[in-house]
């Protein structure tokens, strides 16, 4: 089965960017910045970046056009014993795939809402109790809420007939229009944010440097871990893209442009969000809000600044989801892709099938998180499998191709197909620097379990829906390793 390859550099350049600009670059990325130093914590982000993130940005690349296939098989490839490790990948991608569709389904909702601000004026208490209307704990699950999963039913659907097409004609098309709609927007977003009284308040707090964090252990672990969450390393994605590169495409240029350009985004997104975060504490009378990341940034605080900007906030408030939504998809495009594509190598079954079988799979699963207690049992999986399923897996993948495998090859590899060379820096990094930020991420998060129950949870939700489902990935993982591939010769191409 002949391996698709995309259109145009531009097509995959704008793919592999889709893929890092997900909904953490729009909430996370301006939060972490804004708690760990604000300029500061910018330097110490770029050093991460050039330490960690484009190494492995590189060596994903690299692995994935060498060996010509998904995670799974290019593991395989390198070592049969390593097949495991890619599919604990792929099934990390599918938890996530699951739930993520579930918050692009939130969006969907609000930008609908946007138009008449539909929300009114308590925006936290409609995004809880009239949207999703939760319940008073995770096992309580009370239904599905039809509203939600109607919208899910959407993302899915969508979702589903981007892959369907496939690379040039679906993941490279669909990324040809909603990467540049999404940066239009976002930049949209920033020239009115300029212009809404006290939006200066909001910026001194994002930029304004604090150097005592320079020394502050916990603000470089969120330095490393942004990047590395952010550049979807570590969860079979850049693999997968690498692997329909054609013959001559240039490795290393194009894992820096894809790196600079999520950075750029991350910045843009940080003006937006926190101009408006200015303007709110402005009108409020010098109080900042309380809730200035993640979900609740995205569904209660940005609605209720969208209220107080006059005239034609709505406005604001419709690019605002819809640059939530094209973030979401271009995120949820490429997660699904590296899930169909290893299963579209391990049982050599026509893509129409795999993705249509995969993608009712996931839907079904996925209204589990649109019940009663679908906000927190988002939470809780989301937080371990991002803070324990992806940073081992990425330690584990540094550590066997770094020490394990001949790395100098993929160096010499990647030199041979680009016009910028790597050098030692990048051995360095990746035998070293990144699997070192990675052991102390690990060992800073279960400080933090330990120390702390998260969110507030009781030990036994945190158990079956944390620490249990990031077991399971790996299980899974270690068990489907265990079936045959169904053509094996697929397995002998040069390589």
């Amino acid at each position: 089965m002949k391996r698709e390859e995309w259109k145009s550099r531009y097509g995959f350049i704008l793919a592999a960017i889709g893929s890092a600009v997900g909904l953490g670059g729009l909430w996370r990325f301006p939060y972490v910045t804004y708690e760990n130093g604000g300029g500061t914590f910018l330097l110490m982000y770029f050093f991460a970046l050039f330490t960690a993130g484009i190494p492995i940005l590189i060596l994903e690349f690299t692995v994935g056009h060498r060996f010509k296939g998904s995670a799974p098989l290019c593991f395989y490839k390198m070592n049969k014993k390593w097949e495991w490790l890619g599919w604990w990948q792929i099934f990390i991608s599918i938890t996530i795939a699951i739930y993520y569709s579930v918050v692009i389904a939130w969006a969907v909702s609000f930008f609908f809402y946007s138009f008449g601000l539909s929300w009114g004026e308590n925006t936290a208490i409609f995004f809880t109790d009239s949207y999703l209307k939760i319940t008073n704990s995770p096992f309580e699950l009370d239904g599905i809420r039809s509203n939600v999963a109607f919208a899910v039913t959407s993302v899915w659907i969508l979702t589903c007939l981007i892959i369907l097409v496939g690379i040039k004609k679906g993941i490279e098309l669909a990324n040809k229009i909603m990467m540049p709609l999404l940066y239009l927007i976002i930049l949209i977003i920033v020239i009115r944010g300029f212009f809404l009284p006290g939006a200066y308040i909001g910026l001194n707090m994002l930029f304004t440097p604090d150097l005592t964090k320079f020394l502050d252990a916990s603000a470089w672990v969120d330095a490393y871990g942004q990047v590395f969450f952010s550049l979807s390393v570590a969860f079979a994605i850049m693999i997968t893209y690498g692997s329909y590169l054609s013959k001559d495409s240039d490795i290393i240029n194009n894992s820096f442009i894809t790196a600079f350009m999520l950075t750029t985004f991350s910045i843009l997104s940080g003006i937006a969000v926190f101009s408006v975060i200015g303007f709110m504490t402005y009108e409020s009378g010098g109080n900042v809000p309380d809730k200035l990341s993640g979900i609740f940034l995205a569904f209660a605080t940005i609605p209720k600044a969208i209220n107080q900007i006059k005239p034609f906030g709505n406005i604001i408030g419709v690019f605002f989801f819809l640059a939530v939504i094209f973030a979401g998809l271009t995120s949820q495009i490429s997660i699904v892709e590296a899930i169909v594509s290893s299963l579209i190598d391990k049982l050599n079954r026509p893509r129409k099938v795999i993705t249509s079988f995969f993608c009712i799979f996931a839907f079904l699963l996925s209204l589990f998180f649109t019940t009663g207690a679908g906000l927190y049992i988002l939470d809780i999986v989301d937080h371990y499998i991002n803070n324990f399923g992806i940073v081992f897996v990425g330690l584990i993948e540094v550590i066997l191709l770094g020490w394990f495998f001949d790395i100098k090859s993929f160096g010499s590899y990647a030199n041979g197909v680009s016009d910028i060379k790597i050098g030692k820096w990048w051995y360095i990094c990746i035998k070293f620097i990144t699997p070192s930020m990675l052991f102390v991420t690990i060992l800073y998060n279960i400080y933090n379990e330990i120390i702390n129950l998260y969110g507030g949870y009781s030990l036994k939700a945190l158990f079956l829906l944390g620490w249990l489902v990031a077991l399971l990935v790996l299980v899974l993982g270690i068990l489907l390793a265990k079936i045959n591939w169904y053509d094996e010769s697929m397995l002998e191409r040069n390589i």
